[in-house]
């Protein structure tokens, strides 16, 4: 971290978010401060500024500070635009030609899953869900990964919050039956969408995790349940998880 007196004032914003952005817990200002050694007072007005403006939050008003929506879409959009869409696009690419199935590459939003990317198979039987489509957390694939992947405690808490809506008869709708499928997920690797969010689907994905461990995204592939069985998805696991490690590399070394 540059030395304190050295930090020009529009870059302090900026480093704020960078310590928040690589912390798993939220900090308060003053811990945020003890890798700045800033004035007390200036980085709790950067922080409320940031508060007021969407960029970080404050669950139930604590002291602590944990990043908001707005920063959230702003990191998408940096990843979405940057070159290196072009290799993820890419790697899709290779996963879809190898199943030959739909592929997905989606992010958590406040609502759902928003996908990313996205590369449709050559099958005229197919289920279109377009890039920039939000799907349910609870019911999709790509959605229990992102769940699987929280704390306990944060998974218990998200998985309250949630309207558990039945899209299907397979719909896990009870806070309890998602709960044990998502402690099942953590521990296998995948998670999967036996039809529960549209009739007739099923999908297979894995989680996209940055150097440090943490979930960025969801690799997923999705197809009509006449073509593609569980059996089949779970046995080609292996060409998601290695695609989910190439996405890492490219993004992140």
């Amino acid at each position: 971290m540059p030395d304190s007196d050295r930090i020009p004032t529009n870059l302090r914003t900026l480093l704020i978010l960078e310590i928040l952005g690589k912390s798993d817990l939220p900090m308060t200002a003053t811990q945020i401060n003890e890798e700045l050694g800033l004035p007390k007072q200036t980085v709790h007005r950067l922080c409320v500024t940031l508060e007021e403006n969407g960029f970080l939050t404050r669950p139930g008003n604590a002291k602590k500070y944990q990043v908001a929506r707005r920063l959230r879409e702003m990191g998408s959009g940096l990843l979405y635009n940057s070159r290196d869409h072009v290799a993820r696009h890419q790697i899709l690419k290779q996963v879809s030609e190898c199943v030959g199935e739909t592929v997905n590459y989606a992010a958590p939003g406040n609502t759902g899953m928003h996908y990313l990317d996205r590369v449709e198979t050559d099958w005229p039987f197919r289920v279109q869900l377009p890039i920039g489509t939000s799907v349910p957390f609870h019911c999709t694939a790509s959605g229990k990964s992102f769940l699987a992947s929280l704390a306990q405690k944060k998974r218990e808490a998200l998985v309250n919050s949630l309207a558990l809506e039945s899209m299907t008869q397979f719909t896990l709708d009870t806070p309890e039956r998602l709960l044990e499928e998502l402690s099942q997920i953590r521990k296998q690797g995948y998670a999967l969408d036996q039809q529960e969010f549209i009739e007739g689907m099923v999908a297979i994905a894995v989680p996209v995790l940055d150097t440090q461990g943490r979930y960025i995204a969801s690799i997923a592939y999705h197809g009509p349940s006449q073509r593609v069985s569980l059996t089949e998805a779970i046995e080609r696991k292996d060409i998601l998880l290695t695609a989910a490690q190439n996405l890492s590399s490219a993004l992140f070394l």
